[in-house]
């Protein structure tokens, strides 16, 4: 029986003044998305729209979801208006689900125009939850400035968007979809993939899967436990650390993807990954494990609950990569973190005498690093690590160089740890998150912030913290200028962090300081200062 063509639909709608992508999108509580009437389709053509048209007409996007509440009626809308607009095919994860580090993959791989992710990241879930929509580009990576501008530009004089409201698909069904639509874009198509299958391949090829497995089933075998907090990643543990590499089953936990994350922020530090640590603290275990919702994040423990924080993690990496396959066969180009994250890594790159790059805010920055051939590994104090082997941050592949460190060096977390502090200096990191802040006040003590260390005077002052004395070596308002392509990113490079400060300074002991945005740091040369130690490995939110 013949079925007559979809009919594509104009709808006539007008703009919203709030719909400017932040650094990960644009994310809102759910609530505004799914009750304020056109709020998704506007946005959504606002993504579309921003494309060039000739690029546009029968392209390949990806779409994926971290699983959150709210996701699946979004896919739907992202379908039936990626149809209407003219985009020749979607590859989508299987029930929706795609990691952000799989959906980078996928892209690069497929040589995608770009992939639209349903993710707030750590952020709650649920009906009373948190939202987003991610665009990335075509290099796997987030949206440049020049692209979430294009954006916000179509957003703010959008008048109508395109849907074909009776485009239905089977988001739990494997394989490809065809639809015959009511226009000149036609056929449109449809292809449901494995979620894991893909990034499963890369993965294949970056690590020795042959050590690692030797590492959880040996002999001397490393127990593990891994918390996918009940977002995306519960599939992705299962299959690579599971059933891949032969961790027992029990060796993970919270792997079923919920739309509320089981009533917790899917948020991996010491605050809210709270069942992973007491896991920790009963001993047995030496690696233990946890990610953020979309898989990008991850939180690292050693035997008894040893946290190894988010700055050193990945200076420890940086200083170990002759244990993974890929960086022996590719090289250390270069080495990159965020203003924000602590200098443990600049002492690496001085240690291997490859660059240091200081970026803002953002994994954008990064991805143009990469591109140019300028970088291979970078860090943000966020507990973001990843590598050139795609453009996001990536909390398996981050776990996977830790157990690859382990099989190499035959030593657990803590150990090579305290060693890695021995040969090039300790560096202690806290970060605070304020969450809620009445923006007005939040304004006002950042422009004092500002106006204090912007003084000539606040130079050389003096501090006295303890025993110690501290004395100010430097303040700055943090400006980035992108080597690559000349653009400036001022006040930190980020929405919403205007004014955002940083110090540093150097005390009599010989230690230093660094503070600014809630983040401090204290750095010792050597282990022989053990102050602050329990207190400075230990994140607080």
């Amino acid at each position: 029986m013949e079925t007559s063509p979809i009919p594509v639909l104009t709808v006539q709608t007008t703009p919203f003044e709030d719909q400017r992508p932040g650094t990960n999108g644009l994310r809102r509580k759910t609530a505004v998305f799914e009750g304020k009437k056109n709020y998704l389709q506007n946005y959504i053509q606002s993504v579309l729209s921003s494309m060039d048209l000739r690029d546009r007409q029968g392209c390949t996007l990806v779409v994926g979801s971290d699983g959150r509440y709210f996701s699946r009626v979004a896919t739907e809308v992202i379908v039936q208006m990626a149809a209407a607009n003219g985009i020749g095919r979607l590859v989508i994860g299987h029930n929706g689900l795609l990691s952000t580090p799989a959906v980078s993959c996928i892209i690069r791989k497929i040589k995608a125009l770009g992939g639209i992710i349903l993710t707030a990241s750590h952020n709650p879930g649920g009906p009373a939850g948190d939202f987003g929509v991610k665009f990335n580009v075509a290099n796997g990576g987030p949206s440049p400035d020049t692209v979430m501008e294009r954006i916000s530009q179509v957003s703010r004089t959008l008048e109508e968007y395109a849907i074909c409201p009776d485009l239905h698909i089977d988001l739990s069904r494997l394989g490809r979809q065809d639809f015959d639509l009511e226009n000149k874009f036609k056929p449109f198509r449809v292809e449901i993939v494995d979620s894991v299958e893909v990034y499963l391949n890369l993965l294949r090829s970056i690590f020795d899967f042959t050590a690692i497995k030797s590492l959880l089933t040996g002999p001397d075998q490393l127990k593990i436990h891994i918390d996918a907090m009940n977002g995306v990643m519960g599939p992705y543990v299962r299959r690579i650390l599971c059933d891949e590499l032969g961790a027992p089953a029990n060796s993970a936990v919270n792997c079923v993807p919920l739309e509320d994350f089981g009533g917790r922020p899917p948020e991996p530090n010491l605050t809210y990954a709270t069942s992973l640590v007491e896991a920790m603290k009963g001993g047995g275990v030496g690696l233990g494990a946890a990610f953020d919702a979309d898989g990008d994040r991850y939180m690292i423990l050693g035997e008894n609950g040893f946290f190894v924080n988010p700055s050193d993690s990945v200076a420890i990496m940086a200083a170990n990569l002759s244990a993974v396959p890929y960086f022996r066969q590719h090289g250390l180009r270069g080495l990159a973190r965020s203003m924000a994250t602590s200098t443990a890594l600049d002492r690496v790159a001085k240690a291997l005498k490859v660059a240091l790059y200081e970026t803002p805010a953002g994994w954008r920055y990064f991805g143009n690093l990469m591109d140019s051939g300028r970088c291979s590994l970078c860090g943000e104090e966020s507990f973001g690590t990843g590598s050139d082997h795609i453009r996001e941050k990536d909390g398996l592949w981050s776990v996977l160089v830790w157990l690859s460190i382990m099989a190499s060096k035959k030593q657990g977390v803590e150990q090579i740890t305290r060693e890695h502090w021995a040969r090039l200096g300790r560096n202690y990191f806290c970060r605070f998150d304020y969450e809620d802040l009445d923006p007005r006040a939040a304004f006002y003590l950042m422009r004092d912030l500002e106006s204090v260390i912007s003084d000539k005077a606040f130079s050389n002052q003096k501090f006295a913290v303890g025993d110690h004395m501290y004395a100010v070596e430097r303040a700055d308002n943090f400006e980035y200028l992108d080597p690559v392509d000349g653009t400036v990113a001022r006040n930190q490079g980020g929405e919403g962090e205007r004014g955002r400060g940083r110090e540093t300074g150097r005390g009599t002991d010989g230690e230093t300081e660094r503070r600014g945005g809630g983040q401090t740091e204290r750095r010792t040369d050597g282990e022989g200062d053990r102050q602050g130690e329990g207190e400075g490995d230990r994140q607080t939110d």
